[in-house]
């Protein structure tokens, strides 16, 4: 299996994606799936259309991208986190 890019935003690419980016880089481990965890300002995720495999985001967008968008406020709020880190890991599966 490749190694997928994953593109973690959120506004200022700083503290929530932070969160996020552990989260993912937890469950990789754990899956033993090879990933290439980029941390970014959603203002930056244009940059990577031609690279990334999946945007995990805790800001709000409503451009399209080549690649699935998964929304990842759950982790701030402690709702439903269980479901979005089951979706983020099928989504690394692929």
């Amino acid at each position: 299996m490749k190694k997928k890019q994953v593109l973690v935003a959120c506004g200022a690419g700083i503290a929530t994606s932070t969160i996020v980016n552990g989260a993912i880089e937890e469950m990789a481990k754990e899956h033993q799936l090879k990933v290439d965890l980029v941390q970014i300002k959603i203002t930056e995720v244009g940059g990577y259309v031609d690279t990334a495999d999946l945007l995990v985001t805790t800001a709000m967008t409503k451009k399209e991208y080549p690649f699935p968008v998964i929304n990842a406020r759950s982790f701030l709020t402690g709702i439903g986190t269980d479901d979005t880190k089951q979706k983020i890991l099928e989504e690394l599966k692929r």
